[in-house]
Parts: structure tokens; C-alpha cells; sequence
């Protein structure tokens, strides 16, 4: 038999040992059961792991990983997740998470056709080959992925929020909020894009995913958010001379005039 692996059961090994000997009893807390507050549906990307950029221990985010972080209504596995995390964890979050430079966007906005990956990405094609003048005027290769990254989140969030499995939890009452997050792998920073909607109310409030390629929202990161937060304290004296963090709109609608 073949143990050419034998290097990551050694490393397990020091794992084990040393998460027992910072903490003796972790693994008798995760072997009596897992209470997550999160679902994080994101890509599948080696790089893109949601317990290490979240800084959560394992038990406390339930995930499911896809090629593109793509949300099929046919796909048993996704819906199967979906209704175990919702029905059976009562998770309060979900969050969909998709990365900027996404492989798998980029196969999708090409000309390469296969079998099963480009069936599996044929949304995003379909959404892009609709748009295609409005993304391919974004002159630069790489902003125009990022851009389709963001549409994609944003599509998936939707795709979400449409399924009966939410619908139901949202009619019964339950506590239940999604989120549409992009992560930055240059810097490991998480990018808030939204949208947010805690039911169906807000979802039928939407604009339409076509409206959103038209009029793009615009990501924050949690450094970005504390630096608005400080700035929007600042007495209107103190603004003076300081650079406005706030998007264009934001900027327009919160700051005082001439900031």
C-alpha cells in the first residue's frame, strides 16, 4: 500500500497535540456537538478557507464550497445544505462569499466550452453574454473579472432568498439574514457588498440583478466602515482638509457641504 501521504497524517498528529496543549478539553467540546451561527457558502479556491479569514474555530461556521460560489436551485447537494443549516443548526447568517480574480468567473466570461464545469458556470455566462457591452467597456481585463465577481455574489445572494427552503423560514418567523460578501486574497480582507435581506419583503424590494450590472454597488471593507464611522463623528471643523472615505453617494447624502 502506498503511504506517500504519510507527511500530512505526521502534521495532523502535531496539530492534535498542540491545539490539546493549549486547550485539554477542545476536542471533547467539539465531539459533544456543533452549534454555528453562520452558513458561509463560498468558492471552492484553496485560498479561500472561511474559518481562517472569518478567525472562527472550527464549530462555529458551517460551510459548503462550490466552483464560483454558484447557487443552482437544482442542485441537491446545495439545497440539502440549505435546508439541514436552516431547518436542523437554526443558523442566523448566511453568508454567500465569493473572491475577486475567481477562476472560475474568468472560465465563464471565455470562449472555452466543455461539459459539466462550463454547464455548472452557465449562469454567469448567460448573465455576461446579456450585459456584454456594459462589462467589456471596462477597458482592463482584471476589473472587468472583478467586476463579474461582484455581479455573481450579488446573483447568488439573490438566487438564495428565492428558494422555498428560506422563503418558509422567513415565513414562520425564524431569525434568518443573508449576506453577499467578496474576499480579497491580495490582502485577506473581506469586502461587505450586500445586499442584506432578512425577508421577503426586502427581497421583492430588490432591484432586478439586471439593474445592478447597470448601477453597481460598491463593496466596503470592515477598515473601510470604521474609518467612515470615525469620520461621520467628526465635528464639521475638524473635517476641513481631510480626505472623504465615503463612497460617492454616501458622500453626497452624509457629509456636510463643501467636506
Amino acid at each position: 500500500m502506498s503511504r506517500t501521504l504519510d507527511h500530512l497524517l505526521d502534521q495532523n498528529v502535531v496539530w492534535a497535540s498542540e491545539k490539546r496543549r493549549h486547550d485539554p478539553t477542545y476536542f471533547l467540546r467539539m465531539a459533544e456537538h456543533q452549534t454555528p451561527q453562520y452558513l458561509w457558502i463560498g468558492c471552492s479556491d484553496s485560498r479561500v478557507t472561511a474559518n481562517d479569514v472569518l478567525r472562527l474555530d472550527p464549530g462555529e461556521v458551517f460551510v459548503h464550497r462550490n466552483i464560483a460560489n454558484i447557487v443552482h436551485t437544482s442542485d441537491l447537494n446545495i439545497l440539502s445544505v440549505l435546508e439541514f443549516a436552516i431547518e436542523h443548526l437554526a443558523v442566523r447568517h448566511i453568508i454567500v462569499c465569493g473572491h475577486y480574480g475567481c477562476s472560475g468567473v474568468r472560465r465563464a466570461l471565455g470562449g472555452d466550452r466543455g461539459a459539466m464545469l462550463d454547464h455548472w458556470l452557465q449562469p454567469i455566462t448567460m448573465l455576461y453574454r446579456k450585459h456584454k457591452p456594459k462589462f467589456d467597456a471596462i477597458g482592463d481585463e482584471a476589473a472587468r473579472l472583478d467586476r463579474m465577481c461582484e455581479i455573481n455574489v450579488e446573483m447568488q445572494v439573490r438566487r438564495i432568498a428565492a428558494t422555498p427552503i428560506v422563503e418558509n423560514a422567513w415565513a414562520r418567523g425564524q431569525e434568518l439574514h443573508l449576506h453577499g460578501w467578496l474576499y480579497a486574497i491580495h490582502d485577506g480582507l473581506l469586502m461587505d457588498l450586500g445586499p442584506h435581506l432578512s425577508s421577503t419583503e426586502e427581497r421583492d424590494a430588490l432591484p432586478s440583478i439586471d439593474a445592478r450590472v447597470i448601477d453597481p454597488a460598491e463593496p466596503v471593507s470592515a477598515m473601510r466602515r470604521q474609518a467612515i464611522d470615525a469620520f461621520t463623528r467628526l465635528p464639521p471643523d475638524a473635517m476641513e482638509g481631510l480626505a472623504c472615505p465615503l463612497p460617492a453617494a454616501s458622500h453626497r447624502l452624509t457629509c456636510a457641504e463643501g467636506c
